[in-house]
């Protein structure tokens, strides 16, 4: 199965107070860069949703990674999420990996279970103790709708509509819950 990531990093972070995505980890990379990394060792492909002018270099990300601009990420994660799954028209993958750039604790075997659980016609969703984390993969057969989403929402209304193709994964990683939110949440 061929699984593309789409890494969301176009939001505004307002709750940080700065720009999170070049927030140091205890290792010196950001942590952007350290997410986009494990997504790396994971994926076959990845892509970066960044806001509209932004350049990976900039931030460091490291090569092999494609940029996609979402000129309208002010307007919420549903439309960088929407042109991220645009920019996909060219892959021949089955199924996209909606990961978050603030998450950057995620397993390398998580990512492989998740992997191994999809198809094309599954939504496949990862849970630790209960409660249910990300990254989503999004079998090929979604991709037109996520394709139309707008707002701050992002996935949430394709998941409810289509509730009987959601394959929930148990994982042992509390990193599939774990994000960065404000400076505190770092150690």
């Amino acid at each position: 199965m061929t699984v593309v990531a789409l890494v969301l990093a176009a939001g505004q972070g307002a709750r940080f107070g700065a720009d999170k995505r070049r927030a140091c980890l205890a290792d010196g990379r950001s942590l952007l860069q350290h997410s986009v990394e494990r997504a790396q060792a994971a994926f076959d492909e990845v892509r970066v949703v960044l806001r509209g002018g932004e350049r990976g270099e900039d931030l460091g990300l490291p090569a092999g990674c494609r940029i996609v601009p979402s000129p309208e990420a002010v307007l919420g994660m549903g439309h960088s999420l929407a042109a991220g799954v645009a920019s996909l028209g060219d892959s021949q993958a089955q199924a996209v990996a909606v990961l978050l750039g603030d998450m950057p604790w995620i397993l390398p075997e998580s990512y492989r279970c998740l992997i191994e659980a999809t198809d094309s016609s599954a939504i496949v969703v990862p849970r630790y103790q209960g409660q249910n984390g990300h990254p989503v993969l999004f079998g090929r057969d979604y991709w037109p709708e996520l394709a139309r989403l707008a707002g701050d929402e992002g996935a949430r209304s394709v998941l409810q509509r289509h509730r009987t193709q959601v394959v929930v994964i148990e994982v042992n990683d509390v990193g599939v819950l774990r994000d960065v939110d404000t400076p505190a949440a770092l150690g």
